[in-house]
């Protein structure tokens, strides 16, 4: 075995979470929400290293604190450098922002997308020499393999991370290909296939082993195609992804199993494996783990003609329960067609339904949640650090460059390539 099967992990470093300037450490674990029965303790600088170092980059901290002035600058101010900066860099420069982003930073956005689209676009944009990715981390990673050599990918707050993409290390994916691998034997027939939220090494993982990249869009054709290939499918981190794409796909619960990485046989029977069609990692979304049946229902109380539509990522029992499930394009796409006058419930990041409501003023749009559901580690890219990260490009300094390790690279590239192949 190459990782241990029990955790804890090691004390959590401080950590500083949505104030700039490192005003709000938080040192104990951080446990994402959305499933009350999963028992790792998580800390953002343990996995999120662990993962930067798997990526073959050399990490001792997250994020440099930012000098003072960015600090203490206005929004007005801050608004001004951006702008400022953006011109004078031209075409050089690229700003890319998640659809998850506030509008305080997608507005700088030269496009905006969900991650793959986003590194697609830049990978396009040829004359571009800096990509600024407001995004996550594992979302600049693959910027970083689609983009030319010439092209340099940055994040502006090292920070920001993915709590789903955290809870799969490459050492425990490898750990658990080798208990699969003991127990079915070499012809086990398993087809490892990695959610595009994940870690640049699993992406690595799945091309070494005849794996391949899904996105919540093209889920079930890439296990179609995974499974013309092999008997079964190591799917991961998100299990829900993978669970409401096998029974939209025809199979049932029975052929499911749970994979926890902190047991033995990940807290399965040798039986269950060996019966299971899909071995689904114990991960998920902390934004879609939150919705719940309750709130659909509320929701059809309150307006009887409501069309509910949710991210594949929420739990089996919501996505059962809505109307309509899809990817994030998805969900922009139907809602933006639909009739004026229509009533949307989204199961899906508070930013992007609110968005959706100051775009779409002819049409009732609401978040399922009554709770705020932002993504906390998309906060984490502030205009400061953008004004920070565009003033150093200025001065022809480039900071928080990602770069993936190339034989890393190589391999993640030949899964992405193994994706945009399916049809």
């Amino acid at each position: 075995m190459t990782a241990t099967l029990t955790r804890p992990l090691a004390p959590a470093v401080p950590v500083s979470r949505g104030a700039i300037g490192g005003t709000a450490p938080i040192t104990g674990p951080v446990v994402p929400a959305g499933d009350e029965a999963c028992d790792y303790e998580y800390s953002y600088d343990d996995l999120f290293t662990e993962r930067l170092r798997a990526a073959g980059q050399s990490v001792t901290h997250l994020q440099t604190p930012l000098p003072p002035e960015y600090v203490t600058m206005t929004p007005d101010e801050l608004d001004a450098r951006i702008w400022a900066a953006k011109e004078k860099l031209g075409d050089r420069l690229m700003v890319l922002g998640h659809h998850y982003q506030r509008d305080e930073v997608i507005k700088f956005a030269d496009v905006r997308g969900d991650s793959f689209k986003l590194s697609q676009l830049a990978a396009e944009r040829k004359q571009a020499d800096y990509l600024v990715f407001c995004g996550v981390h594992f979302m600049a990673e693959s910027a970083d393999i689609l983009s030319g050599d010439h092209q340099q990918v940055i994040l502006p707050n090292m920070a920001a991370g993915c709590s789903m993409a955290d809870m799969a290390s490459i050492d425990d994916v490898v750990d658990c290909w080798e208990q699969l691998t003991e127990l079915l034997g070499p012809d086990h027939g398993i087809v490892p296939v990695t959610y595009m939220n994940s870690a640049a090494a699993l992406k690595a993982f799945c091309g070494r082993h005849g794996g391949i990249v899904c996105t919540s869009s093209n889920a079930a054709a890439v296990l179609k195609w995974a499974l013309e290939r092999g008997k079964r499918v190591l799917f991961f981190p998100d299990q829900h992804l993978g669970r409401n794409t096998a029974l939209s796909m025809g199979y049932s619960i029975d052929d499911t199993a749970l994979w926890a990485p902190n047991k033995e046989l990940g807290g399965n029977t040798e039986d269950h494996l060996r019966d299971s069609t899909f071995i689904l990692w114990r991960g998920h979304c902390s934004v879609h783990g939150r919705f719940r049946p309750e709130q659909i229902k509320a929701a059809r109380e309150k307006y009887p003609d409501v069309t509910v539509v949710v991210h594949p990522e929420c739990p089996r029992e919501v996505v059962d329960l809505a109307d309509l499930n899809g990817s994030t394009e998805y969900i922009i796409k139907v809602v933006t067609e639909a009739p004026a006058g229509t009533t949307w419930a989204i199961g899906t990041e508070i930013n992007l339904v609110n968005r959706l409501q100051k775009e779409l003023p002819d049409k009732t749009i609401f978040c399922l949640d009554p709770v705020i559901c932002p993504c906390s580690t998309m906060y984490r890219i502030h205009p400061a650090y953008i004004a920070w990260a565009l003033d150093n490009l200025v001065e022809g300094t480039v900071v928080n460059q990602i770069k993936v390790d190339p034989e890393v690279a190589r391999w993640a590239l030949i899964a992405l390539e193994r994706m945009l192949a399916v049809k």
